[in-house]
Parts: structure tokens; C-alpha cells; sequence
């Protein structure tokens, strides 16, 4: 029976998404093309939205975000973590390119 304890604590890993992302992108891997990974670290915030994630930074500090303005911020910083795993994967498939 212990064996069977340790393969299912084995199995218990992160399950947010940002994990699951994570490892399906594995950004520390750099395997992509120079085109793809210039491409990806031209991927950024369009200045609307960094207006909108500093209005809701301020917000947070002071502690005056609503519900809905609260889940918002969650939405943006979900894809900023998203776009810096793109973004780690991209500098490090080119810093691999170079090393060729």
C-alpha cells in the first residue's frame, strides 16, 4: 500500500493554469526559430490596456477596486504571465541560436 501512496503523491502537481502553461510551453527550452522568437518578443501590451492595468494597480494599492475591477486585474495579469513565458522561451531559443 505505500508504494501506491507514493506514486499518487508523485502525481500531485500545480494544477493552476499558469502552471499547466508552463510546462506546456516549457520556457526554459529554447527551441523555436529566430523568426518565431522575434516575432513573440514583439508581442506587448497595447497602450490602452497598460493605461487600464495602471488604473487598476492604483486601485489595488489603495484598496478600492470592486469585484468586477478585481477580476479584471486577475485577467491581466494571467496574460502578462503568459506573455513572459512566451517571452523567456523566445530570448532563450535565440540565445541558443547564437551559441551555434
Amino acid at each position: 500500500m505505500f508504494g501506491l501512496q507514493k506514486a499518487f503523491m508523485s502525481v500531485a502537481i500545480e494544477t493552476s493554469e499558469i502552471a499547466i502553461l508552463s510546462r506546456v510551453i516549457r520556457p526554459d527550452c529554447g527551441t523555436w526559430s529566430k523568426e518565431a522568437a522575434k516575432s513573440i518578443l514583439d508581442f506587448d501590451f497595447a497602450p490602452a490596456d497598460v493605461r487600464r492595468m495602471n488604473v487598476l494597480a492604483a486601485k489595488a494599492r489603495h484598496g478600492t477596486l470592486s469585484p468586477n475591477e478585481e477580476s479584471q486585474l486577475d485577467n491581466y495579469r494571467d496574460v502578462g504571465r503568459l506573455l513572459e513565458l512566451l517571452q523567456s522561451k523566445a530570448r532563450l531559443s535565440l540565445k541558443s541560436l547564437k551559441n551555434f
